[in-house]
């Protein structure tokens, strides 16, 4: 038979005065008295560490090497005793990585909705991605102009070093005779010799056809082929006539096809969108430029530029400390030509694409560098990375303490140049749901983000998809709402949070566990709860209680006391004065109880009289009020 009551006799822990005392179970009790009385002593390093003790006792030797041992607390017997949960005041976690998204597991579930019922858009010109069917890939091939003779080849080897004298032989011995390796057509009867230190392009020859409405069948089967060879794609190249010389002056195009997530007006494929990629947390769809961390510690132009009156050549870039040899020169004097600016120009009087070329790079352009020595003129060509990247690579590189820390009077730590604080690559962001992508759900606050996933608009098929993902993500945002975070942000980073806002967390996951016939311990779940949302808290508490557990709340708040079924009063006063149960029932028996200080609160004997006299609003006052205020929405500054 289930016990009714959770008995203790002699209890010892710190100062506690050899406590005894009898606990009805499925009950809502609260420990109170004056600060240092005994009551966390009792509640958490008596009760919740038994419970602890007995569980790991339970478990197998081979588990309990891992786990350690827990000291027995100081009593003489604890009976009725149920597997005990501690939600206590304490922060989140210090990792940074951590979101109130991911520590509530709504973020899973948000995850699963994008990837299945999430709409793909191309990163470039934002419009809808849908895999290509084989109709849609045929009939794309056949709108090409009649008569135009093409190659249908399939990707092997994409930028891979290697030999591959296997794969020749392979696709010989399947029939194919032909392949185009880094754009030069070769017979695979004449064994290509390929250097294996080189990246190379293969594609397999799968077909030659001239287009014309006769040739459907033969392309269709073409198609099947390349698809399984390039594993879901193709590419089609247009040949030239060579007894036609308007054809002859056109430049031969590639086009890539992919039976996968493609782009059809920009030719761009894309990877089907799963789980992984809408998580910070995993290099499939994390923003490389930082990490997933949503800032990055990256040098500032402002700070680097003390003096824009300073030329470059002069050095107005002051990280750069050495005067510039010819070797760099030669190389800043190829952008200077290729962005039509001079070296010898005031900082501030270069055009803003000239400072970025210089700052920053000219991306992938291919620029010709000239160096001038007595033998004459050496040419070579190349790309610029900037002069930030080159001033990373010596930070990162620097061994010396004392060099970082001259790199880094000029590095600051700022939102993410490429994700803008969204921890996501591109791809994730592109991904559409309602018009919303993921970072515009998680920037919600809770409560708008409860809105917006009830009336979120679905196909009648996403709704099936859905429904078990909406359902899970629907319910969490409540609990939340039901203790009081409605104000937080999904993206709040978890060591932001307050110490009562963690606790409130962690009593919205138990709330959502649906655990029965369990002794929960809170520590002050109020502190740090606006008055108004207090009932919302003791009616979660209340909630855990009905499910069948039992709940003790540590607790100082008189709605707390009022709404518990028990209250156990420590005293009568703090350190070796107190460790003593001074009263205890409900809260008509505290309040005629006559050694009790918080009978007299309750009573009015005692109050907390309100000051006669205020400090005066001053206008720095309200605008620190006003900025907390902005603050505490959780939202992305």
């Amino acid at each position: 038979m289930e016990p009714t009551e959770i008995q203790v006799r002699g209890a010892r822990v710190h100062n506690l005065q050899n406590v005894s005392v009898t606990l009805p179970r499925n009950q809502l009790i609260c420990f109170t008295g004056v600060s240092g009385s005994g009551k966390s002593s009792f509640a958490f390093d008596t009760l919740h560490a038994e419970g602890q003790r007995r569980y790991i006792e339970s478990l197998s030797a081979y588990a309990r090497q891992f786990l350690g041992q827990l000291t027995k607390p100081d009593v003489d017997l604890i009976t009725g005793l149920s597997p005990t949960v501690s939600i206590q005041q304490k922060a989140a976690g210090w990792n940074p990585r951590s979101t109130v998204g991911t520590v509530t597991q709504i973020l899973d579930f948000v995850r699963v909705l994008f990837a299945r019922v999430g709409t793909q858009h191309c990163t470039h010109c934002d419009r809808p991605i849908t895999a290509q069917t084989r109709e849609q890939i045929l009939g794309r091939i056949l709108a090409l102009p009649d008569d135009d003779r093409i190659m249908i080849l399939a990707p092997v080897v994409r930028g891979q070093k290697g030999e591959y004298r296997d794969l020749f032989e392979d696709m010989l011995r399947r029939g194919f005779s032909r392949a185009r390796v880094d754009g030069r057509i070769v017979s695979l009867t004449d064994d290509p010799q390929l250097d294996r230190n080189v990246k190379h392009n293969i594609e397999i020859v799968v077909d030659r056809i001239v287009l014309k409405p006769t040739v459907r069948s033969r392309l269709t089967q073409a198609i099947e082929i390349a698809l399984e060879l390039g594993e879901g794609s193709l590419i089609v190249a247009t040949l030239d006539d060579e007894a036609d010389t308007k054809r002859r002056r056109r430049k031969p195009t590639d086009l890539l096809i992919s039976s996968r997530y493609a782009c059809t007006d920009c030719d761009i494929s894309f990877e089907p969108p799963g789980p992984q990629m809408f998580s910070f947390n995993s290099p499939t769809g994390m923003c490389l430029t930082c990490d997933g961390m949503g800032t990055s510690f990256d040098f500032v132009p402002e700070l680097m530029i003390p003096d824009p009156t300073k030329s470059f050549i002069e050095l107005a870039i002051e990280p750069m400390r050495t005067r510039i040899g010819k070797w760099r020169k030669h190389i800043y004097e190829s952008v200077a030509k290729s962005e039509e600016f001079k070296l010898t120009t005031p900082w501030c009087d270069l055009s803003t694409s000239a400072q970025h070329a210089l700052l920053y790079g000219t991306g992938d352009k291919h620029l010709t560098f000239s160096w001038r020595w007595s033998g004459g003129i050496w040419k070579h060509g190349g790309t610029f990375d900037g002069v930030i990247h080159e001033l990373r690579e010596k930070h990162k590189k620097a061994k010396s303490a004392m060099v970082r820390n001259y790199y880094e009077k000029y590095m600051r730590t700022a939102l993410c140049p490429d994700c803008r604080g969204a921890r996501l690559n591109q791809q994730a962001l592109s991904v559409k749901l309602d018009g919303k992508t993921i970072d515009d759900c998680l920037s919600l606050s809770i409560a708008d983000a409860a809105s917006y996933f009830a009336e979120v608009k679905l196909t009648a098929t996403q709704q099936i998809i859905a429904e078990e993902a909406l359902k899970e993500i629907r319910t969490r945002l409540q609990f939340l709402i039901d203790v009081g975070l409605h104000y937080l942000a999904l993206d709040r980073t978890a060591p932001t949070l307050s110490g009562g806002e963690s606790q409130r967390i962690r009593l919205a996951s138990q709330i959502g566990s649906g655990l029965v016939g369990v002794l929960y311990v809170l520590d002050e779940p109020s502190i740090g709860l606006h008055a108004r949302d207090n009932m919302r808290l003791l009616d979660s508490l209340q909630r855990l209680r009905d499910m069948g557990n039992t709940v003790i709340v540590v607790e100082h708040d008189e709605e707390t006391m009022r709404a518990a079924d028990t209250i156990v009063d420590f005293g009568p006063g703090p350190g070796h004065r107190g460790g003593h149960i001074v009263a205890q029932g409900t809260l008509s028996d505290i309040r005629k109880a006559k050694n009790s200080v918080t009978a007299d609160y309750l009573t009015g004997k005692r109050e907390i009289e309100i000051p006669k006299t205020r400090r005066p609003v001053t206008a720095r006052s309200q605008a620190d009020r006003n900025n907390r205020k902005k603050t505490s929405t959780g939202k992305r500054r």
